[in-house]
């Protein structure tokens, strides 16, 4: 990946909104052209998105999700307190699921939602799994976990039970940086 010079120049920034969890940033920015403009976006931090591989198939967790209203299966992902992405993947999915990983292997880093947050994810497999109580935060208190075979997994995506973007995108990562 290269990195390119902005071609928006930045005029002036300020914080619209701001929680515990995230900023709202309302920017003016300037065109090529010269033209003025206006770009609105959340600043958060990166998460880890976690694929715990075992047996040709998948653990995945379900949650029912506020801003869209209905319960939704994902790999687990989050943002646990940790030293470095690969030490938060592993208490993440501990979080979530109790599996613990003998091995994790990085799959590489993707933008979240580009055209709306700075937000990225770090992509990991996690294999030799041992089984244990999940640890989770009190807002997961509904999460349930199921392991799917990778082709009901497909068929989950085809059907609209896994429609978690990071969660697809993971997915293809992981199919196309298979050992």
């Amino acid at each position: 990946m290269t990195e390119a010079q902005p071609v928006i120049r930045q005029v002036s920034s300020r914080i619209v909104y701001s929680n515990p969890w995230m900023t709202v940033r309302e920017d003016a920015i300037e065109r090529p052209d010269g033209s003025p403009g206006l770009y609105g976006y959340v600043v958060r931090p990166d998460f880890v998105l976690i694929v715990p591989e075992e047996d040709d198939g998948f653990h995945i967790v379900e949650e029912y999700r506020y801003p869209i209203g209905r319960r939704s299966w994902s790999f687990p992902q989050g943002g646990a307190e940790a030293d470095d992405p690969e030490d938060e993947a592993r208490r993440e999915l501990v979080e979530e699921t109790g599996l613990r990983a003998d091995r994790l292997r990085y799959l590489g880093h993707m933008d979240s939602a580009h055209g709306m947050t700075d937000q990225g994810l770090h992509v990991y497999v996690a294999t030799g799994l041992t089984k244990g109580e999940p640890q989770r935060e009190h807002t997961e208190q509904d999460m349930r976990q199921r392991w799917v075979h990778h082709t009901e997994f497909e068929q989950m995506v085809l059907d609209g039970a896994v429609s978690d973007s990071s969660s697809v995108a993971a997915y293809l990562l992981w199919r196309l940086r298979r050992e």
